[in-house]
């Protein structure tokens, strides 16, 4: 451990990680013609259609934890490409319903095995993608994310009152 994080707060380290895992999967899947974004949206809907699910894209903002807005402009991105349709929900009209195309299914397949990849160099010091601390990373992952972040409220001081 450098220094630095010695020093650094949790919160700062995982933006750096955050920061450093973005920049590594924009690098690996630019030749791919993808963002780290992009990725992020079709490896989801790859998933999701694995399971037989064609979510909308509100469903996939949640899933992804992007902005539905964000996915919006993104889904249109990636059907300009060629990599997804984009088709209205028979059950509400007002619903967009995303599906990969077969290039998008075949581009966001070499795309996870490039993130793979990374997978495997990121969890090397933990011992690889199976070990037990891998697994007690991801444990701890998924518990902070289910936190519920909201900034306090102004606190008053005692010269307020």
């Amino acid at each position: 451990m450098s220094k630095v994080s010695e020093q650094a707060t949790p919160g700062f380290l995982v933006w750096r990680l955050s920061t450093k895992w973005r920049v590594a999967v924009d690098r690996a899947v630019a030749p791919l013609g993808l963002t780290h974004a992009q990725y992020a949206m079709v490896a989801s809907l790859y998933g999701m259609h694995r399971t037989g699910e064609r979510p909308s894209q509100r469903r996939l903002a949640d899933h992804t934890g992007l902005e539905a807005l964000y996915v919006s402009k993104l889904a249109r991105s990636l059907e300009s490409a060629g990599l997804l349709e984009r088709t209205r929900d028979p059950r509400d009209p007002r619903a967009v319903q995303l599906a990969l195309t077969e290039l998008g299914r075949e581009r966001t397949r070499q795309a996870i095995d490039v993130v793979q990849g990374l997978h495997r160099q990121l969890l090397a010091p933990l011992g690889g993608l199976d070990s037990e601390r891998t697994q007690e990373f991801r444990r701890t992952l998924a518990t902070l994310l289910d936190v519920s972040l909201e900034p306090d409220a102004p606190r008053e001081t005692e010269e307020q009152s």
